[in-house]
């Protein structure tokens, strides 16, 4: 692993304490190209997590309250007629920016939470007509709140299918929250993070880990994996093609963070909770039992033949 890459997680572990892996998670989504689904109850620290990833690869960060009455331009920007000047300006939203949180994206309405959709997929915007680019290190983390419904509009299965990671954000342990609490009572969080890498650093990383192996019998693992989802009955509606693609992205991301150039099948099943929890469906009956969604990820994962 890039000894850049070393440093930026071990500092990013001594300003957010108590998210080890999800941290990881967090970094291998972004260096898959990828978008982060963030699920917690408030005040667990998700705003600070996604804020300080941005310092410490010197990139921009914007962040957006979603509310039910946000408009699509509110995100994406308008044009204006100037009158000064007799010509239309365009006015550029908060997406414009290396890094966006949206923060309860559940709060707004199907149109507005897709004035995202384009941006995360193709990495551009277009108001009234007109294309911009967006950074190639472009990544949106939108988070989602447990424990309120009243006044929300869920995201619908083909938007979630848009994040490559679903993540469960939950309280630290003991000592770790304490260690919050000390952070936060001395005022250590309002020093000023040094930036660890460049954005022109972080994109040639993205390309190394292009290169890590993914032999084929790894492959037909993870295929196997994901075509399970598809054909159990406790699922209703399995995990579809582009899964499988953000699992193997993912799984290489994790390998290269864990300092090897190829992928082994604990890096699936490693990639396999956070890539699917948000795609599949369970089946009414299993609902009704209490089943988990992870509960039948690790039955599946379990269920599947290693490939020796």
């Amino acid at each position: 692993m890039n000894e850049q890459l070393a440093s930026l997680i071990e500092k990013y572990e001594e300003r957010i304490v108590g998210q080890s892996l999800n941290l990881k998670l967090l970094l291998a989504s972004i260096l898959s190209g990828g978008h982060v689904l963030l699920e917690g109850v408030p005040g667990t620290g998700k705003t600070q997590m996604v804020k300080t990833l941005a310092n410490l690869i010197g990139g921009d960060f914007s962040r957006i309250q979603f509310t039910p009455d946000l408009l699509p331009s509110d995100i994406t920007g308008s044009t204006i007629y100037n009158m000064k000047d007799s010509t239309f300006q365009t006015l550029k939203g908060p997406i414009f920016s290396t890094i966006l949180l949206a923060d309860e994206i559940n709060r707004t309405p199907a149109k507005t939470q897709a004035a995202l959709l384009e941006a995360m997929e193709e990495k551009q915007v277009t108001i009234h007509g007109e294309t911009y680019p967006l950074s190639d290190v472009f990544f949106v983390v939108a988070t989602q709140n447990p424990i309120e419904f009243e006044g929300t509009y869920p995201l619908p299965e083909a938007q979630q299918d848009r994040f490559l990671f679903k993540l469960i954000i939950d309280f630290p342990q003991f000592e770790e929250e304490k260690q919050v609490l000390k952070q936060v009572m001395e005022n250590e969080m309002k020093k000023p993070l040094e930036q660890v890498l460049s954005l022109l650093e972080f994109s040639s990383i993205r390309d190394e880990i292009e290169e890590i192996t993914l032999s084929e019998s790894v492959l037909d693992y993870m295929m196997k994996l994901v075509r399970r989802t598809r054909e159990t009955d406790t699922i209703q509606f399995g995990a579809s093609t582009r899964a499988a693609i953000s699992m193997g992205k993912a799984a290489k991301a994790w390998a290269y963070l864990s300092g090897r150039d190829y992928v082994t099948p604990d890096d699936i099943k490693m990639v396999a909770k956070p890539s699917l929890r948000h795609r599949i469906q369970l089946s009414p009956h299993i609902e009704l039992e209490g089943t988990s969604v992870d509960q039948v990820i690790e039955e599946l994962v379990g269920a599947t033949p290693v490939p020796r």
